[in-house]
């Protein structure tokens, strides 16, 4: 068995397992095989980390773009159904989600779907 290392300059990513049926070490032409090979593993690997990184990045964006849009059209209704200015209303929203314990996107949803009733300022009082 050979194992050769998955090396980006100093930093090892893994390793490389060659398994032979006769004991003895790697000839020169098998060793420039095995590093090639590793070389391509190593590019590969890297590849589908910038890949996966880069997808995460989008997936989180998307997702923060969606909770801004739900919370856009939340303060809009509330701003209507309760005759308020577009800062209060986002207040409004604000306050009833810290004081329930409710992420402000969900409360939006809900509030967008008809499933929630912000109370207005005047009956906080």
């Amino acid at each position: 068995m050979h194992s050769i290392p998955l090396r980006l300059r100093d930093t090892v990513l893994g390793s490389m397992n060659l398994f032979r049926a006769t004991p003895g070490a790697l000839n020169e032409d098998d060793a420039i095989a095995a590093r090639a090979l590793t070389d391509v593993a190593t590019i590969s690997i890297l590849q589908q980390r910038n890949v996966d990184h880069a997808a995460l990045a989008q997936a989180q964006l998307q997702q923060a773009l969606n909770s801004r849009v739900v919370i856009e059209q939340a303060k809009g209704f509330v701003s209507h159904t309760h005759h308020v200015d577009m800062e209060t209303a986002f207040e409004l929203l604000r306050g009833y989600a810290r004081s329930h314990q409710i992420r402000l996107a969900d409360l939006a949803r809900s509030v967008v779907r008809r499933e929630t009733v912000i109370p207005t300022i005047n009956e906080h009082a």
